[in-house]
């Protein structure tokens, strides 16, 4: 399920209790956000990452490896940016603790 909101430049969307989402602002079809996240958490565009995961593909499957070492270089690529499970019997990566902590945001008024 999705949750959809509408917000005007200036507004905040808070994600826990340390993220926040900024619309910063609105041309046209085009809409600029800011995103405060703790420097542990990933934030990628969907876009970017599909065409460097295409990129990987195609580069694996047009090189030297045999199928089967492809298909597996596949998979892992994909676990490891979070698209699907590890293949079974991997282990998995650990993921990498925040070395900052983060900076705690002024609480909410009252409504």
């Amino acid at each position: 399920m999705m949750l959809v909101l509408t917000r005007k430049p200036g507004e905040k969307i808070l994600i826990g209790d340390d993220i926040v989402i900024t619309v910063l602002d609105v041309r046209g079809d085009s809409i600029r956000i800011g995103v405060d996240a703790p420097r542990g958490v990933k934030i990628q565009r969907d876009e970017v990452l599909r065409a460097v995961i295409e990129a990987n593909l195609a580069a694996s499957r047009n090189g030297s490896l045999s199928d089967e070492d492809a298909e597996a270089a596949e998979a892992h690529l994909k676990a490891a940016l979070g698209l699907l499970r590890p293949p079974s019997g991997a282990t998995p990566t650990p993921t990498p603790t925040p070395t900052a902590s983060p900076v705690p945001h002024p609480p909410l008024p009252p409504l």
